[in-house]
């Protein structure tokens, strides 16, 4: 049976820089290219009535090096994952894991309540409740009609 894998036309254009790297020495391309990269920060963004709620897939990620902050409904989440040392006399055949700091930032529908954010980490998975501010929330307005009858009707205040 043979084993089938996805062509991927940079995969293979560092695998040849680094074949001429070590014909000629020096420091390898894909190294300042994995330094530069942005990378891409997966996300799920999904809300109810009352918050906001973010996960982040950061595996490996130390809670200690994310920093997550919010500017009026801008979230963003930066993070670093540091490189592991190199040991002498170990050489790497292949070297995939991404290290670096890195960063993302998504617009959110309307502001939260900064002050009420709550945050988790668990198993590489960070959660965020952004809590929507009360001008957000759908409430409900009473119309008062001619005849004296009161009618309900639900609505949300943003447009």
């Amino acid at each position: 049976m043979s084993n089938l894998s996805r062509w991927d036309p940079v995969r293979d254009m560092l695998s040849l820089r680094r074949t001429m790297d070590r014909l000629l020495g020096g420091e390898t391309f894909d190294e300042e290219f994995n330094r530069s990269l942005n990378w891409n920060l997966p996300l799920d963004v999904s809300e109810n009535q009352e918050e906001y709620i973010v996960k982040a897939s950061l595996p490996g990620v130390n809670p200690d090096d994310l920093d997550i902050s919010v500017d009026g409904n801008t979230l963003t989440i930066r993070a670093e994952v540091k490189a592991d040392e190199e040991k002498k006399g170990e050489t790497y055949h292949l070297r995939e894991r991404r290290y670096g700091v890195f960063s993302r930032s998504i617009t959110l529908p309307s502001t939260v309540k900064a002050d009420a954010i709550e945050a988790s980490y668990d198993n590489g998975v960070l959660t965020l409740k952004l809590p929507k501010t009360e001008e957000v929330k759908p409430r409900k307005i009473q119309i008062g009609s001619g005849q004296g009858k009161k009618q309900v009707i639900e609505g949300n205040s943003r447009s």
